[in-house]
């Protein structure tokens, strides 16, 4: 059961009995919610909650979860959440069990559990000792009673006469015999310990003056210097003749004293700090730890106010803590740094208890140190990571180097600056970023003068020089500053201060691309090794990238070159305006399989294509360029209509042994007077496995030019048949080609994209041809795409005029005859 508490009145009232104690010394000590301690061992078993503390300690640190307490009524209700009980053994069997619990989980140090054993073998010697002292106090009967209770003495003191009357177990107690013993009241001071000598009388005068009661534990040193604790109690009252007498009793209680001080050599002993408040706030005990980590002697700690002594304190986690552990009356358990002196960070718990707050505290400095090298360690394999990931993820990695100023604040740096070398040798800075948002605007006019403004043998200049790493002299600003120019840059710099500052040179295959400047604040240690690793590699892998995109020019140039070799500029007949794109995938060179072209034949009809060969790599844009020039000479030189086109290159494949697949699509556009007059044209078409043409009216209305069927792709089976299709359109109508890298990718089916490219080609028909490409380009075609797209677009004007303007020049082979209406 719960250690009881006497009510007002009684006999006990007048003070704890040892054993009680003891037990809310295990409470105060442990910061426990509660103590039990059962003095039988029938009493224990009956008790589910620390019943299976009959064979040895029992150690709970979540009662719900720990399956020994989980059915525990106290467990169940939500009253104990942590349990710690140790056996009380008489004899080494046990006779009983003492436990503390809390109502949350928590653990328990082997300190707490060896403090927990220590009270436990003193609450055993009381129990032998037994309780009756209180009951003396209460009753004249003191000679039988104090021969009932063994070990306790009784005394009757005549306060007018001093004389003092103890029976033979307290003069023995006191190491007298009854022979020798004087009988007086000097004779008890005689045996008084020096050091308690004055307080023990003042507490006998105490009583004697109030008629009160009388209750002290002092020492008394035997003959031969032996020390002995007793615990005396008695009462002031007046007798039946009217004389004043102090009457009451006493017993050594030595043993318990010793208990406690032996918690207290665990406590001296224990690796975790440990010191405890009174309700004032002022330290009642301190252990070596404490002393230690705090940086105060006891003697300067004990009896001292917590706020005073540590002026830090006050307004800090530790204030509002302990003030919330003591208000809310449950235990706290945080973490928080205290400033210089100290400058430590502490893992603390603190537990409210009935006379203030115990405190457990441990120094966690070098492992929040290493959590934070953890953290920082992540951070740059974070950057290091995002750096890889932008350069890889555009074309342009020059942008991507740009953005590195950002991504290196506030890691490496509070602000930072970076400077590509150009083709022709100039520097320019192309990123720059600060820490602090308001001071942004001060670097970027720094970053715009600073190059202009700096002398010839300047830092920047002996990093590109050099390619090595160079740190700047601190502080940084003054040594800058030496190497500036006087102007904006140098008027901003001294705004800016930086005590520190590095310039890192980006290089790859033992060129110098640029420079990364990082730049610390006055307030912020210079980099550890760590970072400047961090920097160099960044620096590594942003010169590589810029290198790469280098060489990716170059061989754009190239390719772009062929390119144009292989896709000609389309005619520009009648009143009919072509525009054409084509765009590579992203990953390839600027070459692919897709193609268009637009040409006349001999009687004046167009003829538009779009096509697709299997694959985007140069030896599909080989076969793609052979595969346009059979089809254009085939269709010029017959005249045919696009069936007829499609099934001749389909022979031409197989007899020239080109072993490719491709899908087209061929348009002819025919007019004769009559739908001339009539403002209309006639589209022919044929389809070889190619997504369907687009025709948007100019009523605002999109079609797909569907025959009634789909043939197969070219170099499949060169004698299948080819089939057309027909549609009359009005003037002013826009006919648009395109490869399936405009409709379909990874997360977009064929069906979706060509739904998606209806509804975007009649938001943007009206726009002029060219703008109408570069629209649809841009909504329908990912950055990253991983398929070539070629577009042709055909706007067929109205001819009941001049061409128009936007149109541009009419553009035709010299045997095709004017346009009559030009």
């Amino acid at each position: 059961m719960t250690t009881p508490t006497s009510p007002p009145g009684s006999p006990a009232s007048e003070g704890p009995s040892p054993r009680e104690r003891l037990a809310g010394l295990a409470r105060r000590v442990l910061a426990a919610d509660g103590v039990r301690l059962h003095g039988d061992l029938a009493a224990l078993r009956a008790d589910a909650l620390i019943a299976p503390a009959v064979g040895g300690p029992l150690v709970v640190t979540d009662a719900v979860l720990d399956a020994r307490t989980a059915a525990a009524p106290e467990v169940l209700a939500g009253d104990v959440g942590a349990l710690l009980a140790v056996p009380l053994l008489a004899g080494g069997r046990p006779v009983g069990a003492l436990a503390v619990h809390s109502t949350s989980s928590r653990p328990w140090t082997e300190d707490e559990v060896a403090v927990l054993v220590e009270l436990a073998a003193a609450v055993v010697t009381e129990g032998e000792r037994g309780d009756l002292a209180d009951e003396l106090e209460s009753s004249r009967l003191r000679w039988g009673l104090a021969i009932e209770a063994a070990g306790v003495g009784g005394f009757d003191l005549d306060v007018a006469t001093s004389h003092l009357e103890w029976d033979d177990r307290l003069i023995a107690i006191f190491g007298y015999d009854p022979a020798t013993f004087g009988r007086s009241l000097a004779d008890f001071e005689a045996r008084l310990h020096p050091e308690d000598r004055e307080r023990v009388m003042a507490d006998v005068t105490a009583a004697v003056e109030a008629v009160g009661d009388f209750a002290s534990e002092y020492r008394i040193v035997l003959p031969g210097g032996v020390v002995r604790w007793i615990s005396a109690r008695g009462r002031a009252l007046h007798g039946g003749d009217g004389r004043l007498r102090l009457l009451g009793a006493a017993y050594d209680v030595t043993d318990v004293q010793s208990a406690e001080a032996g918690v207290r050599r665990v406590l001296e002993s224990m690796s975790a700090a440990f010191f405890s408040l009174d309700r004032e706030w002022r330290f009642t005990y301190v252990n070596a730890e404490a002393e230690r980590l705090l940086g105060l002697r006891r003697d300067e700690l004990l009896g001292g106010v917590v706020w005073e002594l540590f002026p830090a304190a006050p307004g800090s986690p530790f204030d509002v803590e302990y003030r919330a552990a003591v208000a809310e009356g449950r235990p706290r358990v945080f973490e928080a740094h205290y400033p210089a002196p100290l400058d430590r960070w502490y893992e603390v718990r603190a537990f409210p208890v009935d006379d203030g707050l115990s405190v457990y505290f441990t120094d966690v400095t070098e492992r929040r140190a290493l959590q934070e090298r953890e953290v920082q360690e992540a951070a740059r394999r974070e950057v290091l990571s995002r750096v890889s990931a932008e350069l890889a993820a555009t074309l342009d990695p020059e942008a991507a180097v740009a953005r590195l100023a950002r991504l290196v604040v506030p890691l490496l740096a509070d602000w930072s600056v970076v400077t590509l070398v150009r083709d022709d040798g100039r520097l320019q800075d192309v990123g720059w970023w600060h820490a602090e948002e308001e001071l942004r605007p001060l670097v970027e006019v720094y970053a715009q003068h600073r190059l202009e403004a700096l002398e010839d043998a300047s830092y920047l200049d002996r990093a590109l020089t050099e390619g090595r790493l160079v740190e700047v002299p601190e502080p940084a600003h003054e040594s800058i500053a030496r190497v500036l120019r006087p102007g904006p840059a140098a008027e901003v710099l001294a705004t800016l201060a930086p005590r520190w500052a590095a310039i890192v040179p980006l290089v790859a295959r033992g060129r110098t691309l640029g420079v990364l400047t990082v730049l610390r604040s006055a307030g912020r240690e210079g980099p550890g090794e760590e970072d400047m690793a961090v920097a160099r590699q960044l620096a590594e892998r942003a010169g590589v990238g810029l290198d790469n995109a280098r060489l990716y020019r170059a061989q754009l140039s190239l390719a772009e070159e062929l390119q144009r070799s292989l896709l000609t500029a389309p005619p520009a007949p009648d009143h009919t305006e072509i525009a054409v794109r084509y765009v590579p995938a992203a990953e390839a060179a600027r070459v692919g399989g897709d193609w268009y072209d637009a040409f006349l034949q001999r009687d004046g009809d167009t003829v538009v294509v779009i096509g697709d060969v299997v694959g985007h790599d140069t030896a599909a844009a080989a076969a793609m360029g052979q595969l346009r020039g059979l089809l254009r000479g085939i269709a010029f030189h017959h005249g045919a209509g696009p069936a007829e086109t499609l099934a001749g290159l389909d022979a031409a494949m197989e007899g020239l042994l080109l072993e490719t697949t491709a899908t087209a699509v061929v348009v002819r556009v025919e007019q004769t007077p009559d739908m001339r007059a009539e403002g209309l044209t006639r589209l022919r078409w044929s389809n070889a496995g190619h997504p369907p043409p687009m025709l948007a009216t100019p009523d605002g209305e999109v079609h797909q030019l569907l025959a009634a069927r789909t043939d197969l792709l070219l170099g499949i089976l060169p004698d299948v048949r080819r089939h057309e299709g027909t549609a009359v359109v009005d003037r002013g109508s826009t006919l648009l080609l395109y490869t399936d890298g405009l409709v379909e990718r990874r997360d977009q089916g064929l069906q979706e994209g060509l739904a998606r490219l209806r509804r975007e080609l009649s938001d943007v028909a009206h726009l002029p041809l060219e703008e109408v490409l570069d629209e649809l380009l841009d909504r329908l075609r990912p950055e990253a795409s991983h398929d070539d797209v070629a577009l042709l677009a055909v706007r067929l004007h109205p001819q009941d005029g001049p061409r128009p303007p936007e149109a541009g020049p009419e553009v035709v082979p010299p045997e095709v005859p004017p346009d009559p209406a030009a």
